[in-house]
């Protein structure tokens, strides 16, 4: 009896011991879950942080590309005024060849106001059609940006 007893005894002790090792086990781990709990959460925050910001991008590029149009579409409408001015021009001094009264030197004057006033036009078109395309880049660029966004979150899903 006394030797069953101390094998009991002992098979409590062994079995003590495997509980508190596995309470310790549970512990560990549940402190674990909860810092990945954690970590999962400031991860959510910080990707919502970046569409937020990126959202806030790409509003910001659409106001530029509509600016831009809008800006090329003017510029466009003056050119269209100094053609015609052009064309009025070289009338004018058509009919100065022809024998017309007026003076060669105010014409060629006329002339070349025309052509400063169609080069600047030409000038700004150029730059206001470069920035379009840029913005048309840069909106390329978010809309990348959110492709890569959408399979990170798939993946943290997947990851899940």
């Amino acid at each position: 009896l006394k030797e069953e007893n101390a094998s009991l005894r002992s098979k409590i002790n062994k079995l003590q011991i495997l509980s508190e090792t596995q309470a310790d086990k549970i512990r560990k781990l549940e402190k674990k879950l909860e810092e990945n709990k954690i970590k999962e959460e400031k991860e959510a925050q910080d990707l919502e942080a970046m569409v937020q910001h990126v959202e806030q991008n790409l509003r910001l590029m659409t106001k530029r590309a509509v600016k831009a149009e809008n800006n090329a579409t003017k510029l466009k409408q003056e050119n269209a005024l100094l053609q015609v001015q052009l064309k009025n021009y070289k009338t004018e001094n058509e009919a100065l060849r022809a024998g017309q009264s007026a003076s060669l030197a105010v014409v060629k004057r006329n002339a070349d106001v025309a052509l400063q006033n169609l080069l600047t036009v030409i000038t700004n078109s150029r730059s206001s059609i470069k920035q379009l395309v840029s913005g048309a880049e840069s909106l390329q660029l978010v809309a990348n940006l959110l492709k890569s966004i959408d399979r990170i979150s798939e993946m943290s899903e997947d990851g899940q």
